[in-house]
């Protein structure tokens, strides 16, 4: 056991050891514990520790909105094509639609990009993992989003 410091309060939290250790002096009794020394492989990091990977979910976003983003853009832009046929009179499903897509192109840009730069901007400790990880995902939604509108858009 540590001494506390000032930081831990008057409880200290036991810090894991790494590597061989030797266990206390083994009890008199009919178990007799396995032979010194042990090995502890790995310990388990507290919500303070510094994250190993910090950058994997922000960074595999990135790469998903640098391939996704421009194509979500790409066919939300060709989808107003949908109502060539129709002119004037297209049915409101149609145009309801289209609202929609281009409602979320722009909307979900500029929420893609907020929480982009969220996911990257989150301190590097284990606490925030998770929320790096739904940042990120929230990032790379509107353009699969808008992929999904522009491939389901009702016929005219």
């Amino acid at each position: 056991m540590t001494t506390p410091t000032p930081q831990d309060g008057p409880y200290s939290r036991p810090r894991p050891q790494h590597g061989p250790y030797l266990p206390p002096a083994p009890q008199d009794g009919p178990y007799s514990p396995p032979s010194p020394p042990y090995y502890v492989p790995y310990a388990i990091p507290g919500p303070d520790d510094h994250d190993p990977r910090p950058m994997s979910a922000p960074l595999v976003a990135t790469l998903l909105l640098a391939v996704i983003g421009p194509a979500a853009l790409f066919l939300g832009g060709l989808s107003v094509m949908a109502t060539d046929s129709c002119g004037s009179r297209c049915p409101t499903a149609l145009t309801t639609w289209l609202y929609l897509i281009y409602g979320t192109i722009l909307f979900g840009g500029v929420l893609s990009l907020a929480a982009l730069v969220t996911a990257w901007s989150l301190p590097r400790k284990v606490r925030y993992a998770k929320l790096r990880c739904w940042a990120s995902t929230v990032a790379v939604a509107p353009s699969v989003l808008v992929i999904v509108l522009v491939f389901t858009i009702p016929s005219p």
